[in-house]
């Protein structure tokens, strides 16, 4: 990014080891000699800084890289395949579909010290908004640390339930923070037979690990014609290898064709040639309207859309209330200009003060993706801020039975089975994050309005719920998923909502929709089914006997019989059938060192959503460890029970009902 923008980020501290609390005593000294803790992986091209690297700090090269070398490659390893998207009727009248779409450049952690599998900590900006986000690029990178980085798989997970491809980033930093343009060339240095052999690893790296491709960066200035060159055939070599992985390539506008580092705010004569080798480009955070308006014709007549055009969005530093000429990018009364490239919107995080809390994260998260009236239904077009809700029109992966969700956000204070909590640790972990609502939170209602948040005081299952709390002094619809469901009418699909009345007394009904509305920003054609409720955790099953053809909204409507009322939603799910699935094998530890170890096993067969590691107490009590939805996991800090002389493990397979399988176990003698 442009020098006065660019901020650079540092090596971080060592982070907390899976799901557990940090490590004390013996276990330290021992973790402090030998670090299992498995970490997003991270490298230079190929020549390494003169030094030695700082704590905590790795130096690589990509160009020596192997998947088989790679000890960490089944912790770093992503599962979950890029789900297809689809369209519903927009939630209101101002969203448009097939325009503008939403690129989100975001830095999770430290380029150093980033695990790959959580930590034991809920503060963590664990995006939820997916729905309007087309493209993620894991931000990162530094001159003392690495330049490339692969996105770690929790990440990567997440975003591929929800149909969301992630690019790894490429970052040649300025001068100024200490590039050295001899990392630009090797980078682009060609083998005898005029290939690029780090284009291929770069392809290799995204195959290995399950992204998508790689977001380019290069700032570094003192290149000339020749370098460019190097850089462009560099790119067109990247994006056909990548192409045929199903990868794409984002370029962006910082270095010309001339070779210098020049950012141009536009699609010009300047940078087109990299666009053409690219399936994107980031413009630069300089642009116009005049700029972006010649760059989308440019683009036009280059044979491309307007919309592989990102105009870049600044908003690390002050969020929503950064001033942005939206009507250059998504006017409201003409087609949209560009497509939208936001920089840091981690800030809906970072910008809190360190007491700040999940609830709080994802109160400031929902006025960024939904805008001020928290509803994209009735979306404030008043306000400074245009929240993406307002522009772009919402997707959803929800097309196939079976299909569940526990609404957990992927971090939470607890970990909550059957409405318990199995482990008072806090935790984060993008990759247990279920498919989550994408219109949050349409509310109708005739009287006042709820308030409706994801909260983490109580969960049925992970480590949130849906809180609905408020008067309720009129029948009140919540929409939940847009969907496309096939209805067994054969067998009647069955719906299940587990939920609770934690105050007041509420009537619940299941609202199901085979239709969508007629025009963008009605409410679905519901059907009510009656449900039972009560102030304990409960299970109400619903066949939806008498509908046809498919499911296209779900939802619940809620009439307090006594409020005011405060109403938890734990899970949600719809099925034919109950499917378990096979259990696992062959869980064995592969290394440890103290109260460290690194667990593996084999596959269960079939369809999985995710494990879950357990360890068994001398009592008989299970302590839950963490989930993973790779086929490896860390866990540190663990430590012998009073007389324990073996600590026993075991492992289960969850399905996408959250059935469990039968365990498989093993020990580990102290």
């Amino acid at each position: 990014m442009s020098l006065n923008r660019r901020t650079v980020l540092l090596a971080g501290a060592g982070a907390a080891a899976g799901l557990l609390p940090g490590l004390s005593g013996t276990a330290a000294a021992a973790a402090a000699a030998r670090d299992l803790q498995p970490y997003a992986s991270y490298w230079y091209p190929d020549s390494l800084p003169s030094g030695t690297p700082g704590t905590g700090i790795t130096w690589r090269a990509l160009k020596s890289w192997s998947a088989a070398a790679d000890a960490d490659l089944a912790f770093n390893a992503a599962s979950v395949p890029l789900a297809a998207r689809f369209t519903p009727t927009p939630a209101n009248t101002t969203a448009r579909s097939g325009q503008a779409r939403v690129q989100s450049l975001v830095s999770f952690g430290p380029t150093a010290g980033n695990p790959s599998q959580g930590a034991a900590s809920a503060d963590y900006y664990a995006l939820t908004h997916w729905a309007y986000v087309d493209e993620l690029v894991f931000w990162g990178g530094s001159s003392g640390e690495g330049l490339i980085l692969a996105p770690n798989a929790p990440i990567v997970d997440a975003a591929h339930r929800h149909g969301v491809p992630v690019l790894g980033n490429v970052f040649l930093p300025p001068a100024a923070y200490g590039g050295q343009l001899q990392w630009t060339r090797d980078l682009v240095q060609k083998d005898s037979a005029g290939h690029y052999p780090l284009a291929a690893q770069l392809v290799a790296v995204a195959d290995a690990y399950g992204f998508d491709g790689w977001f380019v960066n290069a700032e570094t200035s003192g290149g000339n014609a020749a370098l460019a060159a190097d850089m462009l055939g560099f790119l067109k070599e990247l994006k056909a290898l990548g192409t045929a992985k199903g990868q794409r390539v984002t370029w962006y506008d910082s270095m010309t064709v001339g070779g210098s580092v020049s950012w141009q705010g536009a699609l010009n004569s300047q940078n087109q040639t990299f666009f053409q080798a690219a399936d994107s480009m980031f413009i630069d955070f300089r642009w116009s309207q005049s700029s972006l308006a010649s760059s989308g014709t440019l683009a036009q007549q280059l044979g491309r859309s307007r919309y592989d055009l990102w105009a870049g969005v600044d908003v690390e530093a002050s969020g929503t209330s950064k001033s942005v000429n939206w009507n250059a990018i998504v006017p409201t009364s003409t087609a949209h200009v560009t497509s939208i490239g936001f920089y840091r919107p981690e800030w809906t995080r970072n910008h809190l003060p360190a007491s700040r809390t999940p609830g709080d994260f994802h109160a400031a998260d929902d006025l960024f993706w939904t805008g001020a009236s928290l509803d994209p239904s009735r979306p404030d077009t008043t306000a400074s801020w245009r929240a993406p809700a307002l522009s772009v029109a919402d997707r959803s992966t929800v097309t196939s039975v079976p299909f569940a969700s526990s609404f957990n956000t992927g971090h939470g204070l607890k970990w909550y089975e059957d409405g318990t909590a199995t482990s008072a640790t806090a935790w984060n972990h993008l990759g247990l994050q279920d498919r989550l609502p994408s219109r949050r939170w349409v509310t109708r209602t005739t009287g006042q309005r709820p308030a409706v948040t994801f909260d983490f005081a109580d969960a049925w299952r992970g480590g949130s719920s849906v809180l609905v709390d408020g008067a309720l002094d009129a029948p009140t619809t919540l929409d939940l998923y847009a969907t496309r469901l096939p209805l067994n009418t054969d067998t009647d699909t069955v719906v299940e909502l587990t939920h609770r009345a934690v105050s007041g007394s509420v009537r619940v009904e299941l609202a199901v929709a085979t239709a969508e509305p007629d025009t963008a920003g009605g409410a679905p054609p519901y059907t009510y089914f009656p449900v039972s409720s009560g102030a304990d955790w409960g299970t109400s099953t619903v066949r939806l006997t008498g509908l046809s053809g498919q499911v296209r909204a779900l939802g619940v409507r809620l009439t307090a019989t006594t409020g005011p009322v405060r109403w938890r939603l734990g899970g949600l799910a719809v099925r034919d059938a109950v499917v378990t699935p096979a259990a696992p094998a062959a869980l064995r530890i592969t290394d440890s060192d103290g109260g460290s170890l690194r667990f593996a096993w084999e596959a269960a067969p079939g369809p999985v959503r995710h494990y879950e590691l357990y360890r068994t107490l001398p009592d008989g009590t299970r302590r839950f460890l963490g989930g993973t939805c790779q086929r490896a996991f860390y866990a540190g800090g663990l430590a012998a029970e009073q007389g324990e002389t073996a600590a026993r493990f075991e492992l289960r397979a969850v399905g996408e009902l959250f059935t469990v399988s039968t365990p498989v176990t093993t020990t580990h003698t102290w």
